[in-house]
């Protein structure tokens, strides 16, 4: 039996229970050699969250870099910290969001970002798409995010929808991408490529809607599901909306 110390830096004692979260610490006693991932998971922090470990063993006085498969009885690695290599990808661009985040995939999907949701996916299906499509997984189930397969994710830690689009934006780097964050290219409902149209295509799609046709000459149409977008008069505040979440 051999005890080992964890202390949880920025933001990750959200995962921690709230009695110790101000201390940041975590004692665990363990009876034999142990993964550090799974030490890690063990306090209730999901792997994709932990982007660098920093070892200190009786055999090594200095901190060293270890990757999830260190095992924490062993001396420390002997990669120096400042050049060792991080253990999350710093941007990506292709997301699956859970049942429980409909407005997060929305918002990511105005702002263009490739963004697959259904409400219905139970855990396996979410794992499917992770596994066929390369997919960062978004989601506030910390085991569902802990699973082996799951090598890109995050858990938002607020609960509205306009900050949790903050928090990926920032996680994943991607305010700064112009060629990724293309507002209004994908369909809302489907995810689907907006493709613009000429009117003639959509006079009959629109018949119901005289006044639509009368005032509005832009369209796109979902390469999708075929649903028809214009610039009508709600377009004004989801401009405002899309520069909110963009940062102004």
């Amino acid at each position: 039996m051999f005890a080992v110390e964890l202390a949880f830096h920025g933001d990750l004692s959200h995962f921690l229970p709230r009695d110790i979260r101000a201390e940041r610490c975590v004692r665990r006693e363990l009876s034999e050699k142990t993964a550090v991932k799974d030490v890690i998971e063990a306090c209730g922090v999901p792997h994709p969250e932990v982007d660098l470990i920093a070892a200190v063993t009786s055999a090594a006085a200095e901190k060293r870099a270890a990757d999830f498969s260190w095992q924490v009885q062993e001396p420390a690695p002997a990669d120096v910290l400042a050049s060792a290599p991080r253990l999350q990808e710093r941007h990506w661009t292709r997301f699956v969001a859970d049942g429980h985040l409909g407005k997060l995939a929305r918002n990511l999907r105005l702002l263009g970002l490739d963004t697959i949701y259904e409400r219905d996916a139970d855990d396996r299906r979410l794992l499917e798409i992770i596994i066929a499509d390369e997919r960062a997984l978004l989601t506030r189930d910390r085991r569902l995010l802990m699973h082996s397969v799951v090598r890109h994710g995050y858990c938002p830690r607020s609960s509205d929808a306009e900050e949790e689009t903050a928090e990926v934006l920032a996680r994943f780097s991607l305010r700064e991408d112009k060629t990724t964050l293309v507002p209004y290219s994908r369909c809302v409902r489907c995810n689907g490529r907006l493709d613009a149209v000429e009117k003639e295509e959509v006079l009959g799609p629109l018949a119901a809607e005289p006044l639509t046709l009368r005032y509005y000459h832009t369209f796109r149409r979902c390469a999708g599901c075929g649903q028809i977008y214009w610039p009508g008069t709600h377009f004004e505040k989801l401009t405002t909306r899309v520069s909110r979440l963009l940062g102004g």
